[in-house]
């Protein structure tokens, strides 16, 4: 077995440095200059990457378990089946990066920048994104059960079918996001903001949405069935063929909603707003 690297590499220049398979556990590479450095199947597992540059780095297949990149500039690496379990993102800039299938689970990402990046098919179960930017961020298929996405942007993000079970995303910003086929079970969506969203077909089974924004949104056979929809904007929502079975929809406002064929069997419509909504069919 090849002798582990020197950890001293702190503001180290090892800019397009071919380090494939590399032995750096532990190592210290904070404000270290990686930029373009093939680092595949790299082991840096507990390493202080802190403010480091990877920005076009190859971490394809690297081994980043509770590695420390806190501020670290990883803009356009590829970081594809990586391993980052536990690790440190917090303020990093993964702006484009590709993470399709990488392994965040329970890693801490807040504050983190990932607008535009790939994450189709990542786990980030238990993950923290709290306030992070993922604006047309491509999160299709990937595990996002019980994280926490309180305030972030997700803004013309695509999460088709993808699962969100019991995840948290109070307050969060899913202007435009396509959610079609997503898996919402239990989740908290209080306040979210959801203008222009595809949410056809999404399972909001049990799900959270008190006070949120779901005005025109297409909702066309989604699974609402006990979902709390309490006090929520509805305002020309399509719900044609949607399950509201036993659903809080105290104060909801549905006006010029479309119900047509939706099943309300069971559902809270005290003080419900269906001023001019089309119930053609509806069942309750």
């Amino acid at each position: 077995m090849s002798d582990p690297i020197d950890n001293s590499l702190t503001e180290a220049s090892l800019e397009r440095a071919n380090l494939e398979k590399a032995i750096l556990t532990e190592a210290s590479l904070e404000k270290a200059n990686l930029e373009k450095a093939i680092l595949r199947e790299a082991n840096l597992e507990r390493a202080n990457l802190e403010k480091a540059i990877l920005r076009e780095a190859n971490l394809e297949k690297a081994n980043l378990k509770e590695a420390n990149l806190k501020g670290a500039n990883l803009e356009k690496a590829n970081l594809k089946r990586a391993n980052m379990v536990k690790a440190i993102l917090i303020e990093a800039n993964l702006k484009r990066a590709n993470l399709e299938k990488a392994i965040l689970k329970e890693a801490n990402l807040k504050r983190v920048n990932l607008e535009k990046a790939i994450l189709i098919e990542a786990n980030l179960e238990r993950a923290n994104l709290e306030k992070a930017i993922l604006i047309e961020a491509n999160l299709s298929r990937a595990n996002l059960i019980k994280a926490i996405l309180t305030e972030a942007n997700l803004t013309r993000a695509t999460l088709e079918g993808t699962d969100l079970e019991r995840a948290n995303l109070v307050e969060t910003n899913l202007t435009e996001t396509s959610f079609i086929g997503a898996n919402l079970t239990g989740t908290d969506l209080d306040w979210a903001t959801f203008t222009g969203a595809s949410l056809m077909g999404a399972n909001f089974a049990g799900a959270d949405l008190i006070g949120s924004n779901l005005a025109k949104v297409d909702l066309t056979g989604a699974n609402l069935i006990k979902a709390n929809i309490l006090e929520a904007n509805l305002v020309e929502t399509i719900l044609k063929g949607a399950n509201l079975e036993g659903a809080n929809l105290y104060r909801a406002d549905l006006e010029k909603a479309n119900l047509e064929g939706a099943n309300l069997e069971g559902a809270n419509c005290f003080r419900v707003n269906f001023k001019g909504a089309n119930l053609e069919g509806a069942n309750f």
